[in-house]
């Protein structure tokens, strides 16, 4: 029998490595990793879909080097305010994702990636495909003709 996931105030089933530091009005779904070992620091208003992975360490050279490379690596990451990210996305360590950014489902952010802000980020390797920033002022103004409506 497998040891209980700790208690966080996000989805139960969601890890939390570390002591990230997580704005306001943060949303992490089920079956996410959030890895606060290296540094972390999440947003106000976000979103991390189910099975997303934001990682701040690897053990990568330690592995491939046969433990030569005794460290464990570490580079603090960034998502900025309102960052949407898409279920099963990877977000690897030393990577600053600019506020008001989309994260597409599945999507690998390579180590150290710089996403400026209203970015639209797909692929694998990940890549800036467009800003989202007309469409966001178009949704908002969408938004706010729906509430006033109702």
């Amino acid at each position: 029998m497998s040891a209980p996931l700790p208690p966080n105030p996000y989805h139960p089933h969601a890890w939390i490595a570390g002591t990230p530091e997580i704005g306001a009005d943060t949303w992490i779904g089920a079956f996410t990793l959030v890895d606060g070992l290296g540094g972390l620091k999440i947003g106000r208003g976000c979103n991390i879909s189910s099975g997303a992975q934001v990682l701040s360490h690897s053990t990568t050279r330690r592995c491939v080097t046969e433990g030569r490379h005794a460290a464990v690596d570490k580079s603090p990451t960034e998502l900025g305010d309102f960052v949407f990210v898409g279920a099963n996305a990877v977000v690897l360590m030393g990577c600053r994702v600019g506020h008001h950014s989309v994260i597409g489902a599945g999507a690998v952010l390579t180590e150290g990636m710089e996403v400026p802000p209203y970015s639209l980020v797909v692929g694998v390797p990940a890549r800036v495909v467009r800003s989202i920033a007309g469409e966001i002022e178009r949704w908002g103004q969408e938004g706010a003709g729906r509430a006033a409506s109702s």
